[in-house]
């Protein structure tokens, strides 16, 4: 009996995705990935190939459906393929270069790969686009704290994060960061806390 719930569940949610692909009218996802330093443990896994190929089969006959592009680098993003991900937010922007929500995600992609100056610079581009983005900042002082030990970038970041975002999702922790930073305002790399 539970393998046939498990099978039920998971059909469910692939047609749940495609009905959603299909009829979106090529409209973006807003719920944007973020970088974290280290990985958290993961909910229970989601048969991401399934999907892949599905949205896979969708922007083959359909390559100007923006959302399936999307929807597709997420999946991309959460089956760690980031290069495959970079690609499919790629062709998204192409269609839409001003979605700050699939900017700062293609950004977190580059940071998985090791391309710090890129990530940096789409995060740049999402808050640019939209000063009030979380996640961009976030993210950015995820890789100036963590990948490029600038201490000083990472609390301008911050800084900006918490003035306008005091409260909610994520602020506590960007505080205690910034108290660490202030208490070790030149620590160097391979110290604890990194």
């Amino acid at each position: 009996m539970k393998k046939e719930t498990y099978i039920l569940a998971g059909a469910a949610l692939i047609i749940g995705i495609l009905l959603g692909v299909i009829f979106s009218g090529g409209g973006g996802d807003k719920a944007p990935r973020v970088a974290t330093p280290s990985a958290p443990p993961s909910a229970p896994p989601v048969n991401l190939q399934q999907n892949i190929q599905m949205l896979e089969d969708i922007v083959r006959r359909e390559p100007d459906n923006r959302n399936a592009w999307v929807q597709l680098g997420h999946n991309y993003f959460d089956s760690n393929q980031p290069m495959k991900a970079i690609e499919a937010y790629n062709k998204a922007l192409e269609m839409d270069p001003n979605d700050p929500d699939v900017i700062t995600n293609q950004g977190v992609m580059f940071r998985r790969v090791g391309w710090y100056d890129r990530a940096i610079d789409n995060f740049r581009r999402a808050n640019e686009i939209n000063p009030m983005h979380p996640q961009s900042l976030y993210n950015m002082g995820v890789v100036y704290r963590y990948d490029l030990q600038d201490y000083e970038k990472a609390r301008e970041a911050w800084s900006l994060y918490v003035e306008r975002h005091p409260t909610g999702q994520g602020a506590d922790q960007i505080r205690a960061e910034l108290e660490f930073l202030r208490a070790h305002p030149q620590m160097p790399p391979g110290m604890p806390g990194q």
